[in-house]
């Protein structure tokens, strides 16, 4: 199923039935299809709503660059459209950037949130990182320098693309022009101020081998989030909800239902 919405069209599946509501949300550069093992799961009881975020999946792509807020606003229209509220969100990696955003700025749209290897919070940066971003930076300025003389400007072109993939992270580097605008955007917004913000019971669940939202900020989430608890899935890894899915699935289930 689709709907238009902002300006795109969003994919969506919706299985179950009953009165509660849950809405799973994916990562960055996922689809809903990874978050079929828990809406498998938890069909049985309530009524699943599996999101493909715009640009991902079966969704048509964002009109312009969009960071967190406007992924937000779009999901929230979404589910207003659908009439889905107030829900429960399952979110992986980018979709907790989004629902904790959401919850914050609107209290009253989740009654509860489940927020599993949960991106948003900033890695401090190592004086490894920082050199190398100098680095990039000078010779990224060298080029468009470069770039100015007509006869050499499809040269620095080619290899401005390939300083970016020599430079720039995997998740960067697999994006087009246009969506790395939106990568940039979404990353570059840190959402420590608004985890004071979130009301609403949090269940965070975590790999304790996660190298991409490292154990650290879903034990800081758990310390600054008021109503919140963190369960760790040890040998996990960023995908500890897919690796370890029947645990996974019976602990998320448990908390929503308390079945």
């Amino acid at each position: 199923m689709q709907a238009e919405i902002a300006g795109t069209v969003i994919h969506f599946e919706q299985t179950g039935e009953g009165e509660k509501r849950v809405v799973l949300l994916h990562g960055w550069g996922c689809s809903g299809a990874l978050m079929q093992s828990a809406a498998e799961a938890l069909s049985p009881c309530m009524r699943v709503l599996t999101v493909d975020f715009p640009g991902f999946g079966e969704s048509g792509r964002p009109p312009e660059p969009w960071g967190v807020p406007e992924y937000a606003e779009a999901l929230r229209a979404l589910l207003i459209r659908l009439d889905f509220l107030p829900c429960a969100a399952v979110a992986h990696s980018f979709g907790g950037r989004v629902a904790l955003w959401l919850a914050a700025h609107d209290p009253e749209m989740f009654d509860k949130l489940i927020i599993t290897g949960g991106a948003g919070l900033k890695k401090p940066q190592t004086e490894e990182a920082r050199q190398r971003s100098a680095e990039f930076q000078r010779k990224k300025k060298a080029l468009q320098t470069v770039k100015k003389i007509p006869l050499l400007r499809c040269a620095a072109e080619r290899a401005e693309e390939k300083l970016r993939q020599k430079y720039g992270s995997a998740d960067y580097n697999a994006l087009d022009a246009e969506m790395r605008k939106t990568f940039v955007k979404v990353i570059s917004l840190d959402l420590t101020d608004c985890l004071e913000q979130v009301k609403q019971p949090t269940l965070l669940v975590w790999g304790d081998r996660d190298t991409e939202t490292p154990l650290w900020m879903g034990q800081k989430m758990e310390r600054t989030i008021p109503d919140a608890g963190l369960v760790v899935l040890e040998g996990g890894s960023h995908f500890a909800y897919l690796e370890q899915a029947p645990r996974f699935n019976a602990i998320v289930k448990t908390f929503l239902t308390g079945a």
